[in-house]
């Protein structure tokens, strides 16, 4: 990949890739228990991702020297004739990939529920390019239709019977040079898997250039929902202009409000529904308060520890109420406290628009 460190352990927008598929994994309440193979040289990093991510259910095991080694491992330690298990055996394991970070509950209850009546299901995806065939001389040989064959992906699903038997019974060479686990089960079992076809979003970060679109494609995702942050809910307020135009503006993008008051109860809600960009609407005051506010209940939801989290403070002043200096000077305040939530993965920003207060008598 060319990169010093294995391709699950780069970051993507600061988080190990790894952090992002067993987020996945772990947002799907009916998998029980979720088994890393991990390297004794990375047992430490992986132990402090969990830690750091706070994530839940995960158990580690040695990996092995090749793929079907680490699998065997990992199937070990949910098999009830191992002395040392903590694990309880399950009826379907799935087997996935830490490089395969967008996984959706919904291929893998498709693979798992195939897996159920068939006894082993896999992902597919139609093939992107002809594959050949060359000769010992390097010359081509033949190709295969492309229409007939398929690109086989994870998650693949099994009876777990089904497959540590297969891994059990299988030869030196195949845990040394295999890569397909549907292939054991078919060798092993005689269990033919139903193949289940997948999104485009199961592609494996493979190259470098992979961790770029890994990274674009979590931001567009985390830049779905925009919440504008008021002190009020007085329908006049201009923060529900602005909610207004960017509803018009923005079609693709979810744009809601809450209200900082004691009784803001929607804005708890929202943060709890994971939005990460806030934009938070101060009217003829410079006073930062507000926006500590939202600060403070951002950093109490722990919401930062798995995206970064966008504010934007924005305050609409009369130029003649306050002297522009003093203004600036409170402004100030918002480049300071910046510095210290960005530790906590929090993106803030001051944005001051200086306008005239039109009198009453003109309008």
């Amino acid at each position: 990949m060319g990169v010093p460190i294995p391709k699950q352990f780069c970051p993507v927008l600061e988080r190990p890739l790894i952090s992002y598929t067993l987020q996945a994994l772990e947002s799907v309440c009916w998998i029980k228990d979720i088994v890393v193979a991990v390297t004794g040289e990375n047992m430490e990093a992986m132990k402090g991702i969990i830690q750091k991510y706070q994530h839940q259910r995960i158990s580690l095991v040695a990996a092995g020297v090749t793929r079907h080694r680490s699998i065997f491992n990992g199937l070990k330690a949910l098999a009830e004739d191992q002395p040392d298990s903590k694990l309880s055996k399950p009826e379907v394991v799935i087997i996935h990939d830490a490089v395969r970070p967008f996984v959706e509950e919904d291929v893998l209850l498709k693979v798992v529920t195939a897996a159920k009546e068939h006894g082993a299901a896999g992902a597919i995806r139609p093939l992107v390019s002809t594959v050949i065939s060359p000769s010992a001389d390097g010359c081509l040989d033949h190709s295969l239709d492309r229409a007939r064959h398929r690109a086989s992906e994870m998650p693949q699903a099994f009876l777990f019977d089904v497959i540590y038997e297969a891994y059990q019974q299988c030869s030196d060479y195949d845990l040394e040079f295999g890569t397909e686990c549907l292939q054991l089960a078919l060798k092993y079992g005689h269990v033919h898997a139903k193949l289940v076809e997948g999104s485009p979003e199961l592609w494996k970060v493979t190259y470098k250039r992979d961790l770029y679109a890994a990274e674009s494609i979590i931001k567009e995702r985390i830049s779905q929902h925009i919440c504008i942050v008021m002190d009020t809910k007085d329908e006049n307020h201009v923060g529900h202009h602005l909610e207004e135009i960017l509803k018009n503006e923005l079609n693709h993008v979810k744009v809601t409000s809450g209200a900082l008051c004691p009784a803001g109860r929607d804005l708890e809600q929202i943060i709890l529904e994971q939005c990460y960009s806030y934009v938070c609407v101060n009217v003829m005051s410079s006073d930062f308060e507000k926006t500590r506010r939202l600060l403070n209940m951002l950093e109490e939801s722990n919401l930062s520890i798995l995206y970064p989290v966008v504010v934007i403070s924005v305050y609409f002043l009369d130029y003649k109420s306050v002297p522009f200096d003093q203004k600036m000077e409170n402004l100030m305040q918002i480049k300071e406290y910046a510095k210290e939530v960005k530790k906590r993965n929090i993106l803030l920003c001051g944005l001051l628009i200086y306008y005239p207060q039109v009198p009453e008598s003109s309008k």
